[in-house]
């Protein structure tokens, strides 16, 4: 993965225009590396859809009130920073890149807030989970 980054400077070419600052260069090429191989392990681990999609309909559709209560309460307990980018990230499909435009912060920081959220999320709807949590 390392040799990615430094190819990745290398291609740049002599033409291209001098960097302003290599070492954050380096730094979000290493990143954006290591994300390539991230989702490139996520898709190996994808399992496609039978073509009938009689058999993903269940007979008796389950009963998810109780979660969407469970689930309700839980984004309520959020604080209300938290709460408003998840509400941008997941309700209303927003990037990372997005939020952080919009509210005026770093893509880094929407990140942590996504993840932290995600987690205690997890954790108040874990009884509701099961083996997924």
């Amino acid at each position: 993965m390392l040799q990615t980054v430094f190819l990745r400077l290398l291609r740049r070419g002599r033409n291209a225009e001098p960097l302003d600052n290599p070492e954050s260069y380096l730094r979000r090429a290493a990143i954006n590396a290591a994300l390539d191989v991230i989702r490139s392990r996520q898709a190996d681990q994808t399992v496609s859809l039978p073509e009938d999609s009689s058999t993903l309909v269940p007979a008796v559709p389950p009963d998810n009130s109780a979660l969407r209560q469970a689930l309700t309460r839980a984004l309520a307990q959020l604080q209300p920073r938290p709460a408003e980018v998840v509400a941008l990230r997941f309700l209303e499909g927003y990037s990372n890149r997005q939020i952080a435009q919009t509210l005026g912060i770093s893509q880094v920081l929407v990140a942590v807030i996504v993840h932290r959220a995600r987690q205690q999320l997890q954790k108040e709807l874990r009884p509701y989970l099961g083996d997924r949590s």
